[in-house]
């Protein structure tokens, strides 16, 4: 069977009982699984039956004056006076009805919706009211202007939350299930409640996610999110079954401890305390001893940070690991993911280094990783779980996973959304006070090259003068960001200035790949910018070299 559609007149286009290629649908843009017609001498223009076989001419009661004409939306899309959708108020590039002399245009999947609607977020049918006007939707709180109503509640919503939303959720930070409501008076708050996902302002006079066992309330996009939520093959439950989403539930900052390191000798202190002076531990080749002995510019090679006691270090490598780093547990839960994380001596990708998905900033040392998922977050940040407090800001700091970009306010950097991962920060309920990862996990002290004194973040400008510059590379500072400060000397730096460009990266470290005879060493931006062998330019971050061949190359090349 065949027919001649007016988006393709070169070629009919013909019948396919079965299509399951997946491809989209050049009216509705959704994927045409089933009967279809498409070109076949093109191998394109795929419809689903009912697309195809529109009719070209349309009487519908939201502009009953003149009849509407199907046509291709994309032919008009970048046409200026073409309006938008009357319906969804959008620009799709799908087949649309219009009437050209009215400027009235109506989507064609639009135009055909129910009369009625059963919906999941409402126990009674729900009638389309083709008439437009201006109402605000009971579950979502934003206007539309063709409503779905219930009669019998007085009850209006929009065609989209009617379809999106679940009567049950499960978010993956929290363990019991997440109900839709729209009653305030099921919030025992005397103040508005915040959401527990995005750490913002919920309106209880719409609808929202509520767990009544724990009063946790969440916003409808927030907990529907699919990068906030459990899998969505568990979650359509009625209420009168078992929830099987809690079985394997583990604390979000729960941990699995499990033997990270073999004791191979121990000494007896004074009160009696057992204390491993040499342990083989699962990162290293060679056997660790205690140490106190600080040497300068020293790290870690878990946790990448400066090294201090207690520590153990390796007799025949540049090898060090803080006792705390020691003791990590190898599994571990954590609200940023859904699998279990697993602790890793280096990233199992190609460049030996990852990109934290908390942070942001590239590491060397340990990751909690999940492989399937390529998700690494690094010691400092996994520390970091739904609740921190920090001498910075004087309330508590709560976990906000969202969608939209956000301002660290010790910075002022704008969160990215990594990865297509969410926009993370520590947000404050009682403030507008928010903090990304990479500033809510600078060190509180640190040193400087061969400076005398400590220096210590400082959250404050440091006198009234009105001039605030950097003591290490002279330029001007924002006095409202986050700096470290050497009281001794009267000594501010910015914070990059102080800990380098990559301060989760150790420089030095020696990496054998398959691809090269000899170990690579790390090297930071250096004065003479060798040129990379891969794609030829000037190494001017940090990068791999061989001394041996004289061979660098980027760390992504």
């Amino acid at each position: 069977m065949e027919i001649q559609h007016f988006c393709h007149d070169e070629h009919p286009l013909v019948f396919n009982e079965d299509e399951r290629g997946g491809e989209f649908c050049w009216g509705c843009r959704k994927p045409v699984l089933g009967s279809s017609y498409s070109c076949i001498k093109c191998e394109w223009y795929y419809h689903h039956k009912s697309c195809a076989e529109l009719p070209r001419e349309l009487q519908h009661p939201l502009h009953p004056k003149h009849p509407l004409i199907l046509f291709d939306e994309r032919k008009f899309y970048k046409d200026k006076e073409y309006s938008k959708c009357k319906v969804c108020k959008e620009n799709r590039r799908e087949y649309t009805y219009g009437c050209f002399r009215c400027n009235f245009y109506i989507h064609s999947t639009c135009a055909s919706l129910p009369l009625t609607l059963e919906s999941e977020v409402h126990d009674h049918p729900l009638t389309r009211i083709w008439k437009l006007m201006k109402f605000t939707c009971d579950l979502c709180g934003k206007e539309g202007n063709v409503p779905f109503l219930c009669a019998q509640c007085n009850f209006c919503i929009h065609k989209t939350c009617a379809s999106s939303y679940l009567r049950r959720v499960k978010a993956i930070r929290h363990n019991h299930p997440l109900h839709l409501t729209y009653s305030s008076r099921e919030v025992p708050q005397s103040d508005s409640p915040f959401c527990q996902l995005c750490v913002r302002k919920v309106d209880a006079d719409y609808g929202f996610y509520y767990c009544s066992s724990c009063d946790y309330v969440a916003h409808l996009d927030c907990a529907m999110d699919k990068r906030n939520r459990e899998d969505i093959n568990l979650l359509k439950l009625t209420d009168g079954e078992s929830n099987e989403l809690e079985i394997e539930d583990l604390e979000l900052d729960g941990s699995v401890d499990s033997a990270t390191y073999i004791v191979k000798k121990i000494n007896v202190g004074e009160d009696g305390i057992e204390i491993p002076t040499e342990i083989k531990h699962f990162s290293h080749e060679h056997d660790l001893k205690l140490s106190d002995e600080v040497e300068n510019n020293k790290k870690c090679d878990g946790c990448v940070r400066a090294i201090f006691p207690p520590f153990y270090r390796c007799a025949k490598c540049n090898f060090f690991l803080h006792k705390s780093c020691i003791e990590l547990p190898r599994k571990k839960r954590h609200p940023l993911h859904r699998h279990p994380l697993t602790l890793l001596p280096k990233a199992p990708y190609r460049t030996k280094s990852f990109q934290c998905n908390a942070c942001e900033q590239s590491c060397n040392g340990f990751t909690y990783c999940c492989e399937t998922c390529e998700f690494d977050l690094d010691v400092q940040c996994s520390f970091i779980l739904e609740i921190l407090s920090h001498k910075g800001h004087e309330h508590p700091l709560r976990l906000s996973s969202t969608r939209h970009c956000q301002n660290c306010s010790g910075c002022d950097f704008k969160s990215s959304l990594l990865f297509e991962q969410n926009s993370q920060v520590l947000r404050c309920i009682t403030c507008e006070f928010a903090l990304d990862f990479k500033c809510a996990t600078l060190p509180l002290t640190t040193r400087y090259k061969q400076h005398e004194h400590p220096f210590k973040l400082s959250y404050a400008v440091e006198d009234d003068s009105g001039d605030y510059y950097c003591d290490i590379c002279e330029e001007e500072r924002d006095p409202k960001h986050w700096f470290y400060y050497c009281a001794d000397c009267s000594y501010p730096a910015h914070p990059e200035c102080i800990l380098g460009k990559y301060p989760n990266i150790k420089f030095g470290g020696a990496y054998t790949f398959d691809w090269h005879p000899h170990p690579l060493t790390i090297i930071e931006k250096t004065k003479d910018h060798f040129e990379c062998h891969e794609c030829g330019e000037p190494c001017e971050k940090f990068f791999y070299q061989c001394a041996m061949c004289n061979f660098s190359i980027h760390k992504n090349c």
